[in-house]
C-alpha cells in the first residue's frame, strides 16, 4: 500500500474494530426514531399530496445518519489522537497534507455510507419506496458524506478536548442536522422560518437526496447541487489548508 492507502486503511479499521458501536447503534437510534415518529404522526402530516408520513421519513433518517456518522468518525479520531498523544507517529511520516485529507475524509464517508444502507435496509420493510432517480441518491449521499467528514477534520483539529467536540457538535451539527428537513417537509413552517432553511445546507443535502426517492422536493435538485458542491469545496479547502499549515497539530 502507497502511504494515504495504509492511513485510510488505519482509520477505516478503527471503527470497523468497534462496529457495534459506530455502525449497529446509530442504525438502532434511526429504527427507534421511524417507529416513534412514524406511528405518532402517519395519518396527522401531509406531505407532497401523495406520499405517506413514513415514507417520507426514511430518506431524511438516512441522510441524517449519513451526515451524522461521517463528522463523528474524522472528528473523533482526530481528538481521540491529539488528547492520548498517538497522533506523533501520523505526524513522523513523509504524508502529504492531501494524503491526510483523503484518508480521514475518506474513511468518514465509508463510516457515514455503511450506517445509511443499514438505516436503509432496516427501515425500508416499514413502508414502499420508489428510486425515481437513483444517480441523484448516490450524489447526494457521497457529497453530504463527504463534507461532513472534511467539517469533522476541521473540528478534530480546532478541538483541543472533549468537551469543545461535544460543544461543537451539540450546537452546531445536532441543530443544523434536526432543523434540515428531516422530519418535515419546510412548506408546512411560516415563511420566516422556510427563508432559514434555505441558509441551511443540511436542508439542501437531504431535499436532493429524498428527490432521488420521490422525484419531487422542496426547491429544485439542481439548486441543492449547487450549493451542497460549493459547501464542500469550501469546507474541504478549509480543511485542507488547516493540514498544510499544521493547525494544532505541530508545534
Amino acid at each position: 500500500m502507497t502511504g494515504w492507502e495504509t492511513l485510510l486503511y488505519k482509520e477505516v479499521l478503527r471503527f470497523w474494530k468497534v462496529a457495534f458501536q459506530t455502525v449497529a447503534a446509530p442504525v438502532l437510534t434511526a429504527l427507534l426514531y421511524l417507529l416513534i415518529f412514524g406511528h405518532v404522526l402517519e395519518g396527522h402530516v401531509k406531505v407532497y399530496d401523495r406520499i405517506e408520513y413514513t415514507a417520507f421519513l426514511v430518506p431524511g433518517l438516512v441522510m441524517m445518519s449519513v451526515l451524522q456518522n461521517a463528522f463523528a468518525n474524522s472528528s473523533s479520531s482526530l481528538i481521540q489522537s491529539k488528547i492520548m498523544g498517538n497522533l506523533v507517529f501520523v505526524l513522523v511520516t513523509p504524508l502529504s497534507h492531501w494524503s491526510w485529507f483523503v484518508a480521514y475524509v475518506g474513511s468518514s464517508m465509508v463510516r457515514g455510507l455503511a450506517v445509511g444502507l443499514g438505516v436503509l435496509f432496516v427501515t425500508v420493510w416499514f413502508t414502499p419506496l420508489g428510486f425515481a432517480a437513483p444517480l441523484w441518491i448516490l450524489v447526494f449521499a457521497v457529497l453530504g458524506a463527504g463534507m461532513l467528514g472534511a467539517l469533522g477534520l476541521v473540528a478534530g483539529l480546532w478541538a483541543e478536548k472533549f468537551d469543545q467536540m461535544a460543544a461543537f457538535q451539540n450546537f452546531v451539527i445536532v441543530p443544523m442536522t434536526f432543523l434540515s428537513g428531516v422530519f418535515y417537509s419546510i412548506h408546512s413552517l411560516p415563511a420566516f422560518w422556510q427563508g432559514v432553511s434555505h441558509l441551511n445546507p443540511f436542508f439542501y443535502m437531504i431535499d436532493g437526496f429524498r428527490y432521488g426517492f420521490f422525484g419531487v422536493s422542496d426547491v429544485s435538485p439542481w439548486l441543492s447541487l449547487g450549493v451542497v458542491g460549493t459547501a464542500m469545496l469550501v469546507v474541504g479547502g478549509v480543511a485542507v489548508h488547516l493540514l498544510r499549515i499544521g493547525y494544532k497539530i505541530r508545534g
